[in-house]
């Protein structure tokens, strides 16, 4: 008996978030298993799918995706994305599986880093407009302009007035994109508190996700409600008739994909384009080519 309830004692102990690095330093024992209790009522209400129904849906979802492009690339539109959320709130994962089948040419990502001291120094939103697609293209935003209504301003990087002014500036900078044309689609992913310290603790044992977790991300888990508050008047000021906002629930990320690809598809009214492959006809015969030696090459070796 007395090794039995050591097994669950030391199987317990195995499952609880480790305590390193810059992120689980800041948690105490008590908040690790406030993050543990939190995160099991997360998983108790959060719908599920299954992964062989995740992945027959969103091959259905591409092939749609594809006929869209074709679409866009035809009629010559221009068509703008813009992907916002909290941090871990998996606007990666989506941007990643809408992408994966299109051709980068006419679909591109967007993902600029901090800017320099020109960029500084410049009109807010110059940065940016060098970035709009032109006919036949899609740019997809991984965070945008909104940078200034939520990390710029929960961090201090940027002075009330700037903030003031972008919150002015930013609803009629959209009006002018949508009358010159633009389909501007603006997704914001809701995730909860007690799913994204799940994500974060996950990111900190991944060695493959590790790079993902800047300290930013560090930081802005002690600023949950700053972020709130934030992301609260950035609606008030800019969920606009001519740009709404899209919610997106996405504390299940399969489903948040799924969902948010297919409201993508019905933003835009189009038709099946898809070219019929042409045929391939029979290769010619060598003739008097002769390969030279593959002893002449240099292989990599077989490691599997």
């Amino acid at each position: 008996m007395d090794a039995i309830l050591n097994e669950e004692k030391k199987s317990k102990k195995d499952k609880k978030p480790k305590k390193n690095g810059k992120l689980a330093k800041h948690l105490s024992d008590e908040e690790l298993a406030a993050a543990d209790l939190a995160v099991g009522d997360v998983k108790a209400k959060t719908r599920k799918i299954k992964n062989d129904v995740y992945e027959k849906e969103l091959a259905k979802l591409q092939v749609e995706l594809v006929k869209m492009q074709e679409w866009i690339k035809a009629e010559k539109l221009r068509v703008v994305v813009i992907f916002e959320g909290r941090d871990a709130a998996g606007k990666g994962g989506v941007i990643k599986r809408i992408t994966e089948s299109l051709n980068p040419r006419l679909c591109r990502v967007v993902a600029l880093g901090t800017p320099t001291e020109r960029e500084k120094s410049s009109w807010y939103f110059q940065r940016y407009v060098p970035h709009l697609p032109a006919a036949g293209e899609m740019v997809l935003f991984d965070r945008s302009w909104y940078n200034r209504a939520g990390v710029e301003r929960v961090m201090g990087f940027c002075s009330d007035a700037e903030y003031q002014e972008f919150l002015r500036s930013c609803p009629e900078f959209e009006r002018m994109l949508v009358r010159s044309g633009i389909i501007l689609i603006k997704y914001w992913f809701s995730v909860s508190d007690a799913e994204q310290e799940r994500r974060f603790q996950k990111r900190m044992t991944d060695r493959t996700r590790s790079w993902k977790l800047s300290p930013m991300d560090v930081e802005s888990r002690s600023r949950w409600v700053e972020y709130s508050r934030a992301k609260d008047n950035m609606f008030a000021h800019t969920d606009i008739k001519q740009a709404p906002w899209f919610v997106v629930k996405a504390d299940n990320k399969k489903l948040a994909r799924l969902n948010c690809i297919t409201h993508l598809l019905s933003q835009i009214e189009y038709g099946d384009l898809t070219p019929t492959p042409p045929s391939l006809p029979p290769r010619p015969k060598a003739g008097d080519y002769v390969r030279p030696p593959l002893e002449d090459q240099t292989f990599i070796p077989d490691y599997f």
